[in-house]
């Protein structure tokens, strides 16, 4: 039995990866640029990838290929119905990130609404000290308790946010993108009615075909002059253009992003380049996942199916 695992330092090195030896020869590529993969894996009988794509060609030259295993909840990576058609089974390893992306989701919240980073700049670049004042009052913040919190997408990682919500005094409200959410305990809203009541919006939904440019130009200018949006979900559901515009209009009081359409991020991105007032748009470099609690349960899901799957074939 042979393992490949295409893009190993994805993990973290932080994280053991040892475990996975128990199940035969094994071998662990850093990362795996285009054009590399189907040499790699043409005598792997499993193969992982976080972000490596497994697609027709590639599932064609691992002539022993038995089994695909996703080192992330989406599998977007992989050619799924080509697989199937082939009868190798894909195996992914949901929910493992939920307490990691909601606790970012808040980090952000938090420092958005209370205007973090700001406070921190004025202390190091000396405007604290040379204000004469014990305190500044100059970027008045508000309170999260008694505001409406608006979430798009009510699946695990959208019920965990609300219920940090909750915990903070919120107004919970969600929008199911896919018409099926059957959450009881905070009422389920037009998207219309979410972005124009909301003081804080979390995009918590995944990508796929309805959710692309989900939130666009338009979507923006529903929502209040001083709310603020989060998306630690994907990077296609906002359209970047549309937010970077709504921005230096003023139509939102801010924005925080972990995920983009392209990452690493362009350094030319409009994200980056194109914002007047960057104070406005905070980024993070998709951590939202990355939590040390959540990789080594990722790692441990990836040995549970590895092992699942030599047992039962399945």
């Amino acid at each position: 039995m042979k393992i490949v695992f295409l893009d190993a330092a994805t993990v973290g090195k932080d994280v053991s990866l040892d475990g996975l030896r128990q199940f035969g020869e094994t071998v662990f590529y850093d990362a795996t640029k285009p054009g590399e993969a189907a040499l790699r894996v043409a005598d792997c009988d499993i193969v992982i990838t976080n972000k490596v794509k497994v697609y027709r060609d590639e599932i064609d030259a691992a002539r022993n290929l038995k089994l695909i295993c996703v080192a992330a909840t989406g599998v977007n990576c992989v050619d799924v119905d080509y697989a199937a058609s082939k009868g190798i089974p894909v195996k992914n390893v949901p929910a493992y990130s939920t307490e990691s992306v909601a606790q970012v989701c808040f980090m952000h919240i938090l420092n958005m609404v209370g205007h973090g980073m700001y406070f921190n700049e004025i202390c190091h670049d000396g405007r604290y000290s040379r204000s004469g004042m014990f305190s500044d009052v100059l970027n008045p913040f508000w309170e999260l308790k008694g505001k409406k919190m608006g979430i798009i997408g009510m699946g695990n990682i959208g019920s965990r946010v609300a219920e940090l919500a909750t915990a903070f005094g919120m107004e919970v409200s969600y929008y199911s993108t896919s018409g099926t959410g059957h959450c009881r305990t905070y009422p389920c809203v037009s998207l219309e009615e979410l972005l124009g009541g909301s003081d804080v919006v979390s995009v918590n939904c995944p990508l796929n075909p309805k959710t692309r440019d989900l939130i666009t130009y338009t979507e923006l200018g529903r929502m209040k002059p001083g709310a603020y949006i989060v998306n630690c979900s994907r990077g296609g559901i906002i359209n970047e253009n549309d937010l970077v515009r709504a921005l230096n209009e003023g139509l939102i009081a801010g924005a925080a992003v972990d995920t983009f359409e392209t990452e690493p991020l362009p350094i030319d991105h409009p994200y980056i380049a194109g914002v007047k007032d960057p104070s406005k748009l905070i980024l993070s470099p998709h951590i939202g996942w990355t939590s040390i609690e959540a990789r080594i349960r990722l790692v441990e899901v990836l040995e549970e199916n590895i092992r699942t799957f030599l047992e039962s074939g399945k």
